[in-house]
């Protein structure tokens, strides 16, 4: 989960966080992160294959901002 310079949040998936956070913010990143750089990564969870990542992140994407901040504390 990465937190944007404008402090909305950013959940998706990879399989090479740190290139991922570099394109991230050489603007060449997802299309919602572009104009809002740079882009800190709040929190991560590295999970056994593709398909369990995706239904992670439609878990998380589906939560209210405040319960998606300390999602994987709890």
């Amino acid at each position: 989960m990465l937190e944007c310079k404008d402090g909305s949040l950013y959940t998706g998936i990879t399989n090479d966080l740190a290139k991922r956070l570099a394109s991230h913010n050489a603007g060449l990143g997802a299309k919602y992160t572009r104009g809002r750089t740079p882009v800190t990564l709040l929190e991560f969870k590295t999970v056994s294959s593709q398909s369990e990542a995706l239904r992670l992140e439609y878990q998380i994407k589906k939560l209210p901002r405040l319960k998606k901040r300390g999602f994987f504390q709890s």
